[in-house]
Parts: structure tokens; sequence; C-alpha cells
């Protein structure tokens, strides 16, 4: 199965060893599912991990590590220009991931914004919980 997940899910993973995100990245170096990503995404998660809410809870090198594992492992996605699906249209980069990737799923945890769509083409939006118990 090809999966998109949002930087928020990835960022959550490296906050939170224990929590539903990690379950699901711990999923993916397992080879449980194929993870689409692009370089766009690739340059926000090394943006945010710089944030100053964010580095009390993650060290440089965890975020470095992190990002060369997915550059390394994951498919990188090209798109062209994001198409407008997102109520938040800084999130439509992840739609044009799993458009041109053809993901059969986007896991975020943005409730209020990407969640909202469910369904985008074949792709399957879900939460982090739903993509987690298919794990269990």
């Amino acid at each position: 199965m090809r999966v998109v997940l949002d930087t928020n899910v990835l960022l959550a993973a490296l906050i939170s060893p224990g929590g539903g995100p990690a379950r699901i990245y711990e999923a993916w170096k397992r080879g449980r599912f194929e993870l689409l990503t692009s370089p766009e995404q690739l340059d926000e998660l090394g943006r945010v991990t710089r944030y100053p809410t964010v580095r009390p809870f993650i060290t440089g090198s965890e975020a470095g590590r992190m990002i060369n594992q997915v550059r390394a492992l994951a498919t990188l996605i090209e798109y062209s220009k994001p198409p407008p699906v997102s109520p938040d249209p800084a999130d439509d980069f992840l739609f044009a991931i799993a458009e041109s990737g053809a993901a059969d799923f986007l896991v975020t945890g943005d409730r209020s914004g990407v969640l909202k769509v469910r369904k985008h083409g074949r792709t399957r939006v879900l939460a982090v919980a739903e993509f987690a118990a298919l794990f269990d």
C-alpha cells in the first residue's frame, strides 16, 4: 500500500516515541507500506523541526536522522502545481503527492484541515488512530 504521512505525523513520531505516529513510522521502517514524500515535504520537515516551540522536544540529530532516512528510503514524488483541495492551501502539496503517487492513504493529525477532505481521487484520508489500527 502506498501512503503519504502528513508532516505533522512525522514530527509527532519524533516528539512522542510511544504514540500512534511513532507506531506508524516504525511500521514503515519494517516494510509494512511504501511511504511517498516530496522534496518540498522534506524541506518542510527540516524547517519545522527547527522551530523554537519544537526544539525542546527533539534534538537536531534525531530530526536529521529521520529526514535522511525518509530521503533515502521513501519514494520521492515530483508533481506539478498542487490542486486546490485542502481548507488550508499550505497543505495542498500533500494531496499533490497523493495524486501523483497514486497513494492509497493520506494520514494526518490535522483534524481541522486535511482530515476534513476524507477522500481525494483514489486516496482515503485517515486520522492517525485509524491508520495505526491497521497495524495492531
